[in-house]
């Protein structure tokens, strides 16, 4: 290259990286925009849901409002009317306090009064036999971490440590400090669970329901999405590794539920029999049903990565021919329509059994009759053809005798 043509060269790439550069920053401008509008859709529909009607996004406004009315009345409780200079330590403990179910409340008051007594208690006697700040900081913080770690404390035995520092750093420590600041932890800890028992106790029956219809409804629109797929003879690889990460989701979902049956056990402790003082949202769905979906979330995954490996062209066996597929997708279009209907009845009105669909029955029996006869001809073609669709129909008749036919059962 002559030194002409790399004259030229040189603010040509110049050029290049400026606008690579540019480009960048471009790309990453748009993505934080995309982020941020996501964020404010997301903001918005948790808005309108909760001016809507009762759900989880109402739920949680009133439980952040009444976490800060109850910091606001044990400050006008400890510094207004007692006139203590430790009521910010009420306000503290009052606004932590407000948690999720009032049993919750009532067993992290009592780790997080002891954690905060032995955090005043260690850091004053620390300051007494070191006589400086930093003497009783070594001393005391060590010793309190790792008595946080302690299993009785859950995950209060933070605010042992907290405490000594705050208590150090106001340099308060004398006995008169020890007396007020355990004794504002005490006002701010009646005060929260108060109010979390008796205005509006968290009962988290509803928090069930929707996990269990929203689970009803992804099975519908995964199986809605295999049929689709199925009906077009070009599905591959591609097409299954979308399903199984909907399956994964499902199953992402299933353990959602399992968490929100647990607060709701929980939730109605104490709430149940002299603490109600409100009408609780309807009856959760029996847990019988979420053994039922959680067996309907296997059969799907099990469905689905037969799909996957009859899919993958390394692999022995082969997918069914086309007509045999469009009818299996007929399947499991009907049972989808069954999970979608339980879902809505689930929201609307009663269980998650929507009653029998003598139709239904009929169209499954045309339709499993169609498939068996495909598997008897699968059979002179090859093992491998015949394989696949005999699991597959197998797996389609676990989820409708979980689903359609539940209703017939019950």
């Amino acid at each position: 290259m002559t030194r002409a043509t790399q004259g030229v060269a040189r603010p040509a790439r110049r050029v290049t990286r400026a606008a690579e550069s540019i480009r960048q920053r471009t790309d990453g401008g748009a993505r934080v925009i995309n982020a941020l509008r996501r964020e404010a859709d997301s903001v918005g529909r948790a808005a309108r849901a909760a001016w809507a009607g009762p759900g989880r996004e109402r739920d949680l406004i009133v439980q952040s409002l009444k976490a800060a009315a109850a910091a606001l009345l044990a400050w006008l409780v400890g510094s207004v009317w007692l006139g203590d200079p430790m009521a910010l330590m009420a306000s503290w403990v009052a606004l932590i306090l407000v948690q999720a179910t009032v049993y919750s409340s009532l067993l992290q008051a009592a780790q997080q009064f002891t954690a905060i007594c032995a955090g005043t208690v260690l850091a004053s006697a620390a300051l007494a036999l070191t006589g400086s700040t930093l003497g009783a900081l070594t001393l005391s913080i060590p010793l309190l971490m790792l008595l946080a770690n302690w299993s009785r404390f859950g995950d209060q035995g933070v605010f042992g440590a907290t405490t000594a520092l705050f208590t150090l750093a106001t340099g308060a420590a004398g006995a008169a400090a020890v007396g007020h600041r355990v004794g504002q932890a005490a006002l701010g800890a009646v005060i929260g669970v108060a109010v979390n028992a008796l205005v509006l106790p968290p009962i988290h029956l509803r928090d069930v329901r929707e996990n269990l219809a929203a689970l009803a409804r992804e099975a519908g629109d995964l199986l809605h999405t295999v049929a689709a797929d199925l009906r077009d003879t070009e599905w591959n690889a591609q097409s299954a590794a979308g399903w199984s990460s909907a399956s994964a989701r499902l199953e992402r979902r299933l353990e959602t539920l399992r968490s929100a049956r647990g607060w709701s056990r929980e939730s109605l402790r104490l709430t149940a029999g002299p603490l109600r003082v409100r009408r609780a949202p309807r009856p959760a769905p029996p847990e019988e049903e979420d053994e039922r979906w959680s067996r309907v979330t296997g059969h799907i995954r099990a469905l689905t990565r037969t799909l996957a490996v009859a899919a993958d062209e390394e692999r022995a066996p082969l997918p069914p021919d086309g007509p045999a597929l469009h009818a299996y997708a007929g399947l499991l279009d009907l049972i989808g329509d069954k999970c979608q209907v339980e879902s809505r009845h689930l929201l609307e009105a009663g269980e998650g059994e929507a009653g029998p669909d003598d139709r239904a029955e009929a169209t499954m029996l045309r339709l499993r009759r169609e498939l068996q006869d495909w598997l008897r001809e699968h059979a002179g073609q090859g093992a491998a053809r015949a394989t696949v669709l005999g699991t597959l129909l197998l797996q389609a008749e676990n989820v409708w005798s979980e689903t359609v036919s539940a209703g017939q059962r019950g």
